[in-house]
């Protein structure tokens, strides 16, 4: 087994993120994405996820960087309930590991594998 580097500096992007506080008045975009890397808006998993430019780095630098509530509101409507409000529940692995796709896209394998077998058979 090999024994652990020593040399190298230690990684903390694979450790989960704690959820940021509750969308308030006084929101911002770095809560913003702390609520996305945190997982809290089922769009992916739990880790950090370091970016060249942070969230709001575009608007701040045209001079017209979000309000506390427009960022507010941002976090509230980018919640979690947002994937179940419309009855439809979250289809990826990102969303608690639900896939309905994986087993039409395995049949789909099986069926071209099945039609090519069949073709150098008869061939």
């Amino acid at each position: 087994m090999a024994e652990p580097r020593t040399d190298l500096p230690p990684t903390h992007t694979i450790k989960p993120i704690d959820p940021p506080p509750a969308p308030g008045a006084d929101s911002t975009s770095a809560q913003l994405k702390a609520d996305i890397d945190s997982g809290r808006t089922g769009d992916k998993t739990e880790v950090f996820d370091p970016g060249l430019a942070p969230l709001g780095t575009d608007d701040e630098a045209a001079g017209h960087p979000p309000s506390p509530e427009q960022v507010a509101q941002a976090r509230r409507s980018e919640g979690d309930a947002r994937w179940t409000a419309t009855g439809a529940e979250k289809a990826s692995y990102a969303h608690h590991r639900q896939n309905k796709a994986l087993p039409y896209f395995l049949a789909f394998i099986v069926l071209v594998a099945l039609i090519f077998a069949s073709v150098l058979w008869f061939k």
